[in-house]
């Protein structure tokens, strides 16, 4: 339930924040920036994205591709951390299952002893948070990065400007069913977590409000951002979902 509830927290935030942001008002990003969240955050982005679209013919359609795989690549680790431990909580759900029956009339015994269960097996329950937490200050940088960058800002990449919002909301519909096909997979390794069930239908939802309302360039971003992690999570859960079950008992 926490692991939740920190996830709609972490994203409802991210709407506050992205559509408090006054894009006339902030200044252009170069390599005189200061601030640590400028120099280290905004304008490193920023270079990546028009060195990347330089190298590809000045499209930024692209760089922002290049610039997604590379941060991807970066946070990589800590997505396989948060696949090992959706991996071990599928694991424990017959134990915990069992934990919710026998104090299903004290709530209280019944979260003691799953604490113990996760501290007796090294899980940590909120560890799949943890790629959304660092994303978070990613999105907002990219954000400002797009914004204070007038060739990013200026530039078309197909039908849309990516400064604007896109003005028939295909990508915002297409960044909303990417985000249910990733959902959709890690909700396929972790059958009968209630919390991945909700996740899989609001997490969409709140990815389409938020994208409507923001520059296509960071739409983008995020429509390659699931198109990475879906084919990362089909590569690394293959051999879970290959791997035999075990057996129940000696027949068959």
């Amino acid at each position: 339930m926490s692991r939740r509830i920190l996830s709609i927290s972490m994203l409802a935030l991210l709407v506050l924040i992205l559509s408090g942001c006054n894009p006339q008002a902030a200044a252009p990003i170069g390599p005189d920036a200061e601030g640590i969240w400028d120099k280290y955050f905004v304008y490193p982005l920023s270079w990546l994205i028009q060195e990347s679209a330089m190298l590809l013919g000045g499209s930024y359609g692209l760089g922002i591709l290049v610039a997604t795989i590379i941060i991807r690549l970066i946070v990589l680790p800590l997505m396989v951390k948060q696949i090992k431990s959706s991996k071990k909580m599928q694991e424990l759900q017959p134990e915990l299952q069992k934990i919710r029956e026998k104090h299903k009339n004290d709530p209280q015994k019944a979260q003691q002893e799953t604490m113990l269960l996760f501290q007796k097996n090294q899980v940590n329950p909120l560890a799949g948070c943890l790629p959304l937490l660092v994303q978070m200050p990613i999105l907002i940088a990219f954000y400002h990065a797009i914004i204070r960058t007038e060739d990013i800002k200026t530039h078309t990449f197909l039908w849309m400007s990516l400064g604007e919002k896109d003005p028939y909301y295909i990508l915002p519909i297409i960044a909303g069913i990417t985000t249910y096909l990733q959902s959709k997979m890690m909700g396929s390794v972790t059958q009968g977590n209630p919390q991945m069930q909700m996740m899989l239908v609001i997490m969409p939802l709140m990815i389409l409000a938020i994208a409507v309302t923001l520059p296509s360039a960071l739409s983008l971003y995020w429509v390659y951002g699931n198109l990475f992690t879906i084919v990362q999570t089909y590569f690394l859960y293959r051999d879970t979902n290959k791997a035999p079950r075990p057996k129940e008992g000696t027949s068959k």
